[in-house]
């Protein structure tokens, strides 16, 4: 095998690789918006359970505390 062939070798499988990582660094970007995403629907959640633990809780009048 001459030292062109090897140097072509080479370069294909770099241009492979480099559309490889391009395709996971999209992959990668997808993901990372999905888990921003849940993320915020957890905050959300989080907020809406928070505010329903609060109405929950009995209330302490004046009334109470003066008698």
């Amino acid at each position: 095998m001459g030292i062109s062939e090897k140097v072509w070798d080479v370069l294909t499988t770099v241009i492979k690789m480099d559309d490889k990582v391009e395709r996971m660094a999209d992959t990668i970007k997808g993901q990372q918006m999905r888990i921003e995403d849940l993320t915020m629907r957890v905050v959300r959640l989080e907020t809406a359970l928070e505010i329903a633990l609060a109405s929950q809780k009995p209330k302490i009048s004046t009334k109470n505390i003066l008698k």
